[in-house]
């Protein structure tokens, strides 16, 4: 086998190997940047529920407040445990800030705020 033969069957293995490695990490950068996506898309939808589920939590907190007349601190009396005042009140803030303005959504800033 001549010296250059030698050289040209180095370089395309060396070739070879690189194009190799170059598409494996290609493919793991795939791989990694789907991951990533699945992270990100759930919890986007993990934020969407909670968003949801507190704009209900406050929503009824409003109409316990307003439409029930009890004081905030009644309200979360009736609610257990599980709600404290300050979180109740975060929760009917969210509420009001989410509503469009007039009569119905200045309602909600009412007593025991």
């Amino acid at each position: 086998m001549s010296q250059q033969t030698i050289r040209q069957q180095a370089r395309r293995t060396a070739r070879e190997m690189a194009d190799k490695r170059r598409s494996e990490r290609a493919e793991r950068e795939r791989r990694v940047i789907e991951l990533a996506e699945q992270v990100m898309v759930a919890i986007g939808e993990r934020d969407a529920a909670v968003s949801e589920t507190e704009k209900r939590a406050g929503e009824a907190l409003r109409d316990l407040t307003v439409a029930e007349g009890l004081s905030l601190g009644e309200a979360v009396e009736w609610c257990g445990e599980s709600l404290t005042l300050r979180e109740a009140r975060r929760l009917r803030q969210l509420d009001v800030t989410d509503r469009p303005s007039g009569p119905v959504g200045t309602a909600g800033g009412g007593a025991g705020a």
